[in-house]
């Protein structure tokens, strides 16, 4: 065994705190090197003071449950703060936006609990995330059946002219259902379906309420702060036709494995095949994306960079 001096550990600690950082900011900084800087600068016009902290408030709410749905799910357990929960969270976030599906956030969040906690913090985290999908999914359904109905065009042609973007998501399912009878036992790296399903029963059911609770909270705070950037922008679409679109474009945008930071290309792109099916331009619907990206991604990063820094060991529950 090789012995690692405490001043040794202590560099490699800071050095990594600083790379992760560094790497969080170059992936930043490579994403607005892509934008156009006239997209800002028509972003800049439409918003107005009033506007933009309403918009700024609502992605507050949107982190703030996010931030009480892992309080909630850690109290379970362990009683931590709402201080604790925003450092875990923004700072996993900022560790994990590299990262395939958000997997470096199970591996950040168990960093702040001891190492015979950290089955028990991947199970919490799933949680956390399966009810947030869950949410997505539910409403994305609804969003998805009732778009091919307002949509102009008829349902041939859509599924004609975007074959993929129709068929995936059925694919998926018929995958996912297939994996999950046919692969229940099946363990990796000691975790199952099945062992996952007996822990879910066994989770207290208040709590996991709570938990979708907090979930839908945040669904509807983000999709409607994408509807009222829409109206912002000046985009006349009714609101039930808007906010079923919106519905569609979360759950596609959802299912598409990505990084962290590809979100807005993802989006993006599927945003402007569904509102552009509904006539709205496609320099708006850009503009809308990058805003929320912006909001709900790029500042919470940088807050979360902070804790990254401040990071302490020593300091594990």
């Amino acid at each position: 065994m090789i012995s690692i001096s405490h001043k040794a550990k202590h560099f490699l600690l800071v050095l990594t705190k600083v790379l992760l950082v560094g790497l969080a900011f170059y992936y930043l900084y490579f994403q607005f090197q892509d934008k156009n800087p006239a997209n800002f600068q028509f972003i800049a016009l439409k918003l107005s003071l009033f506007s933009f902290i309403g918009i700024v408030l609502l992605s507050v709410l949107n982190w703030f449950f996010e931030i009480l749905k892992w309080k909630n799910l850690v109290s379970s357990f362990h009683k931590i703060s709402f201080k604790q929960a925003t450092e875990q969270s923004l700072g996993s976030l900022t560790a994990s936006i590299f990262t395939p599906n958000r997997v470096g956030e199970y591996i950040a969040k168990c960093l702040y609990y001891s190492k015979e906690k950290s089955k028990r913090i991947i199970f919490l985290n799933f949680l956390g995330n399966f009810s947030q999908m869950l949410v997505t999914v539910l409403f994305g359904i609804v969003g998805l059946l009732f778009y091919f109905i307002l949509s102009p065009f008829n349902l041939n042609f859509l599924i004609q002219e975007s074959g993929f973007l129709f068929w995936l998501p059925i694919l998926l399912v018929g995958v996912l259902l297939v994996f999950i009878f046919y692969f229940e036992r099946v363990e990796f790296y000691g975790y199952s379906i099945e062992k996952l399903k007996i822990k879910m029963q066994l989770f207290p059911a208040r709590k996991y309420f709570v938990n979708i609770q907090y979930s839908f909270f945040r669904y509807v705070i983000f999709s409607h702060q994408f509807y009222f950037l829409l109206v912002i922008f000046q985009v006349e679409i009714p609101y039930p036709d808007a906010m079923l679109t919106i519905f569609t474009m979360y759950f596609l945008a959802s299912i598409i494995p990505s990084i962290h930071l590809m979100d807005v290309v993802i989006k993006g792109s599927v945003a402007v095949f569904l509102f552009g099916n509904l006539g709205v331009n496609e320099w708006i619907i850009l503009s809308v994306t990058m805003v929320m990206w912006l909001l709900n991604l790029v500042i919470p990063v940088i807050i979360g960079s902070f804790y990254v820094l401040k990071y302490n060991p020593n300091k594990t529950t």
